[in-house]
């Protein structure tokens, strides 16, 4: 719908319930309810949480921009996703007012970050193979996301069985042609890697992802590459987190 200098574009499913709470793209601004849990310079990751009249409790995730074309990576790397049949956040809409952005994302409720379960306990070698899997899958659709880390590997588990879905879909791009595609992909790989050593992983477990990985249809051979660029990762990390602890931030239980 649009009215003046606002625009606000509802996935279909979600008419119904935008329309039943009241949620327009002037209200995604200054509804009193949306919780602010990280503000950065250039963005204010929120929730918004809402009890339904049948009793259904709702949790939207809602990401306010401070300039009218920065949710649009967010939205069409989210569309890259869903085009090639990767699982990710159903997103809920999208818009302008007075010269922001937003998106809105639904909540994937009863699932966790991946290195939230490691936290609690979770054996890596039960992500092992799905996460190099999927991993695999995106790269094989010609796809890199850019922000590989198992924080954005959504999990469920069920019985043994483990549901992923990929979020943070602004870094989510196409990957470049000959020259530097394998660039990009030992960048995603290497943030990986570089996320298990903050937890009770082993270098064999690594190397069995490696091998998961490339049996699953990723690039092979990628090792080495991916242990420099790790050591870098390091390196920058402990620059940028003295200058800005805040990007750290959890998503909110």
């Amino acid at each position: 719908m649009i009215a003046g200098p606002s625009v606000f574009r509802v996935s279909p499913a979600y008419q119904p319930l935008m329309r039943m709470i009241g949620l327009d793209a002037e209200a995604v601004f200054d509804r009193p309810d949306i919780r602010v849990w990280r503000k950065l310079p250039d963005r204010e990751n929120c929730t918004l949480d809402v009890d339904l009249p049948d009793g259904r409790h709702i949790r939207l995730h809602i990401k306010r921009y401070v300039s009218a074309d920065a949710a649009t990576p967010e939205v069409q790397g989210q569309r890259l996703l869903t085009d090639h049949a990767i699982p990710t956040a159903p997103l809920v809409g999208w818009g302008t007012h007075t010269g922001k952005s937003f998106t809105i994302f639904d909540d994937l409720t009863s699932y966790t970050p991946a290195d939230k379960l490691l936290e609690a306990g979770t054996p890596f070698d039960l992500l092992l193979d799905p996460t190099a899997a999927l991993a695999a899958k995106l790269h094989a659709s010609g796809l890199h996301h850019r922000d590989l880390y198992l924080c954005h590997f959504m999990t469920k588990l069920d019985d043994g069985i483990v549901d992923l879905k990929l979020i943070d879909t602004a870094r989510v791009r196409n990957l470049p042609g000959f020259l530097t595609r394998r660039r990009w992909i030992v960048k995603d790989i290497a943030q990986f890697i570089y996320s298990t050593h903050a937890h009770p992983i082993n270098d064999a477990q690594r190397s069995a992802w490696f091998a998961a990985y490339a049996r699953h249809g990723g690039t092979s051979g990628i090792e080495a590459a991916a242990a420099r660029k790790v050591r870098s990762i390091a390196r920058h990390d402990a620059r940028i987190n003295t200058r800005r602890p805040e990007r750290n931030v959890s998503i909110p239980s």
